[in-house]
């Protein structure tokens, strides 16, 4: 079921529900996931004042092949025909800045009740760094929702995470940018 979820705002009482277990099991069950390294819950970063946030933790299995495994995806074909792709390429990219990112760094992601929202916002010595947003396409473009969480966030640096190689400005101060090359400004900065 959390294959499923992908990416999703964890609910541990439908959770729950479909598994006629309590919520206070289902999370006792994900904490172990958790310190197992398989789960990792995003909390949504908190520190805007005034303004309507999410407060549900988003669930990614960490692994993509473990991930794939659990949904019965044999071969890449399936896999992008599949309506889970964009979150299984967002959990991977997720765990791959993480990584990169260090301790210093505290990954989180924002969404307003609206739906404005960011995949990834790492927040270092108090103070919002980076705002993240992940897209599989080789074009991506840059949505409204980006736009507004930069302004509302006024982070040093907002990316664009795609699926190619190449890096570009986009308009509003963004960069579209590779996983790697991201990675690469993550280690030396």
């Amino acid at each position: 079921m959390l294959a499923y979820a992908q990416g999703t705002p964890l609910n541990k009482a439908t959770l729950a529900a479909n598994l006629e277990l309590t919520a206070p099991t289902v999370g006792r069950y994900i904490d172990l996931l958790e310190q197992l390294l398989l789960v990792r819950r995003l909390s949504p970063w908190s520190g805007s004042r005034g303004k309507r946030l999410v407060r549900s933790s988003k669930v990614y299995v960490r692994d993509s092949g473990l991930l794939h495994a659990l949904l019965q995806l044999r071969s890449e074909d399936e896999l992008q025909s599949h309506p889970i792709v964009g979150a299984s390429w967002e959990g991977f990219v997720i765990e791959q800045l993480i990584a990169a990112a260090g301790p210093s760094r505290a990954p989180f992601y924002f969404r307003t009740s609206s739906g404005t929202e960011a995949d990834l916002v790492f927040e270092r010595a108090g103070k919002v760094e980076m705002v993240i947003d992940i897209k599989l396409s080789t074009a991506p473009v840059a949505s409204k929702g980006l736009h507004a969480v930069r302004d509302a966030l006024k982070p040093r640096a907002t990316y664009l995470v795609h699926g190619g190689a190449d890096e570009w400005p986009m308009p509003g101060g963004i960069t579209a940018i590779s996983v790697n090359g991201l990675m690469e400004i993550l280690w030396t900065t």
